[in-house]
């Protein structure tokens, strides 16, 4: 059943693409980018990150989303929840030095203060260079959480009644344009 599904997300996948206006980011050398962007204005509570760099209503960012029917096929067959969030941080590693390309290069760098990106998978994400910060708007938070259910479900190995239940709210991952590049400059 999962496959079938799967199938189907791909077919409807190019649509979502075209109309939420992202773009795909170039793959650097033998490595897949599973990222791809959209610049975006900041509507959240202001936030000031660890270097100092502070986000406020309006601010201009890199909104990162996971090719996800990308990275599901890529689980497909594992097993193994370690192995899977092994290789989501491997794919993100990555791909960040893409992200950071895309900004330097950009007509608008100037303006651009850093890259946001909405998830549950937090753990690790400090490692990478992200900060984390919870959504303070309520509706918002258990919007993101019901479209971000499909994925848990097709993610999962079997029916994850208690893992659903466990699961923890979506929170928001922010990196600064300067964090990004001092890490992940080529």
């Amino acid at each position: 059943m999962r496959y079938y599904l799967l199938s189907a997300w791909s077919i409807f996948d190019p649509l979502y693409y075209r109309f939420t206006r992202l773009t795909k980011l170039q793959d650097s050398g033998t490595a897949r980018n599973i990222f791809r962007v959209r610049l975006t204005r900041y509507k959240g509570r202001d936030v000031i990150l660890s270097d100092g760099t502070h986000i406020t209503k309006n601010d201009l960012l890199v909104k990162v989303h996971l090719h996800n029917v990308r990275l599901l096929t890529d689980l497909y067959s594992i097993r193994s929840e370690v192995r899977k969030a092994k290789l989501i941080f491997y794919h993100v590693q990555r791909s960040l030095p893409g992200i950071e390309g895309y900004i330097r290069f950009h007509k608008r760098s100037n303006e651009i203060k850093g890259i946001i990106g909405i998830t549950t998978l937090c753990t690790g994400s400090t490692r990478l260079g992200f900060e984390v910060f919870s959504i303070s708007n309520l509706v918002y938070k258990w919007l993101k959480w019901a479209t971000f259910l499909p994925i848990t479900l097709l993610s999962a190995n079997e029916l994850p009644i208690k893992k659903l239940v466990k699961k923890p709210p979506p929170s928001y991952l922010f990196m600064s344009k300067d964090k990004l590049s001092k890490l992940y400059k080529i």
